[in-house]
Formats: C-alpha cells, sequence, structure tokens
C-alpha cells in the first residue's frame, strides 16, 4: 500500500499513468479521499491516466490515511502533507484539481508554493455563505467515530476552530487573496448549501486568470466540461 509519513501522518496515495503531474483533492468535506471520485459526474483519474502522471490521495484521517489531532491542526497541516507528497514522489511542478473542500486546499498550495502550482481546477469550491453552522456539523459529525478510536486525545474543539472559525469567505483565504492569484484557475460552479454559488462567482470573477463553466454536470454540458478541462490542462502543463 503506497504511502508516505510526515509527522507521525501517514498518507495513502495512488498514482496512475505517466506524463505531467497532476495532483488530485478528491471530494467528501473531511472525509475527502480517492474512493469519493466514483460518484461525481465525472472521475478525472480515469480521464487522464492516459495522459498525465495521476496523483489520488486520501486526506488525514480519512480513507486510508491516519494522523494524530491536535490544537494546531488547520488547512496548513493539509497544505503541508499535500506538498510533502509531492516532495516524496520528487515531483516540483504540477496541476492541481480539487472538488468541494478540493477548492480551498487548491488555493492553499497556491499561498503556500505558488512557483510550484502551475495550474488548479476548482471543481465547485465549499465557501462560507451563511452556512457554517453546517460545517461545524460536518466537522463534529467526522470526529465523533475519530474520537471513539483514537480516545480525546487531541484538541478537536482547537481543531474544528482552525477550519470553519473566522470570518475568510473559503475558509483558509480571503477573497484579497483570490484577487492576487496569478495562477490560471479553473472554476466550475457550485450551487448548494456547502459548494455556494457565491464562492464560485467570487474566484471566477476577481481572479487575474481564471475561466468559468457554469453547466457541468449532466449531458452535453458534462461533455463540453470534460473537454475543456482537458485542454485547459494541457494549455498550462510544462
Amino acid at each position: 500500500m503506497p504511502t508516505y509519513e510526515r509527522n507521525g501522518a501517514q498518507i495513502y496515495y495512488e498514482e496512475s499513468g505517466s506524463g505531467f503531474p497532476l495532483l488530485l483533492i478528491a471530494p467528501g468535506g473531511m472525509r475527502s479521499a480517492i474512493s469519493f471520485w466514483d460518484n461525481t459526474p465525472w472521475n478525472p483519474i480515469e480521464q487522464l491516466q492516459g495522459s498525465y502522471r495521476v496523483i489520488a490521495m486520501d486526506q488525514r484521517n480519512a480513507g486510508q490515511s491516519t494522523a494524530p489531532v491536535s490544537a494546531d491542526d488547520g488547512w496548513h497541516t493539509y497544505t503541508a502533507d499535500q506538498l510533502g507528497l509531492m516532495d516524496h514522489l520528487g515531483i516540483d511542478r504540477f496541476h492541481v484539481a480539487g472538488m468541494c473542500i478540493g477548492g480551498p486546499y487548491c488555493l492553499g498550495l497556491i499561498q503556500a508554493a505558488p512557483q510550484r502550482v502551475a495550474s488548479a481546477t476548482l471543481f465547485q469550491t465549499i465557501g462560507r455563505d451563511d452556512n457554517q453552522d453546517a460545517f461545524y456539523a460536518m466537522f463534529d459529525d467526522w470526529a465523533e467515530p475519530l474520537k471513539a478510536s483514537m480516545g480525546e486525545a487531541g484538541d478537536w474543539q482547537g481543531f474544528r476552530e482552525n477550519m470553519y472559525g473566522g470570518d475568510k469567505v473559503l475558509f483558509n483565504v480571503d477573497a484579497e487573496f483570490v484577487q492576487t492569484v496569478e495562477t490560471p484557475l479553473l472554476v466550475l460552479k457550485g450551487n448548494d448549501l456547502y459548494h455556494p454559488a457565491s464562492s464560485s462567482d467570487l474566484v471566477a470573477s476577481t481572479a487575474p486568470h481564471a475561466t468559468y463553466i457554469e453547466d457541468w454536470k449532466e449531458g452535453a454540458a458534462r461533455d463540453a466540461a470534460m473537454t475543456a478541462f482537458a485542454e485547459f490542462l494541457g494549455t498550462h502543463s510544462g
């Protein structure tokens, strides 16, 4: 089972294909794991493994990845895991594509290491829009079985607040940061409680090099979006 270790975390990942590297960050909220790609409008692993070196990962304490929990944990912890995986694999520059919670993760990577991210694709990013209680509840639902298996060790409340407290519109970055992002972005619109349209609209309208796809989940629109995604990656590889 391919894993890498960082500060007590065991991060599970899968690789397929060859070519320019693409890091995939799955939907699922705090349960973000590779298996969630099977329930999305299309699976980018299946779409792209013939053209790219596709790296998919289970985030810490999701899927087959495990980690301790502390009050210092937050978005930066996941960014360090993701960059650590790229370092482990000897990858300097890469595309990143994330769905749901993967949207902020993509922007966190750009904030931490802009020179390493060739492009970022945000599929229905999560964001803040009168929905903070829903995210707290989602965190608690994820944490409850982990507390049972790990005991009460670790500061779950501090971790929860680091993830979903505050007032940043995308939880880990604010609107002012989005305006400074020079990395090419492809934004596919969300439109529900966890993935409010306002968050996708914000990124698409304020990031200097953003392309927006509003209809992408079914039928001909899905086919067109898949083609646009592949063309976007091809344009920015290298």
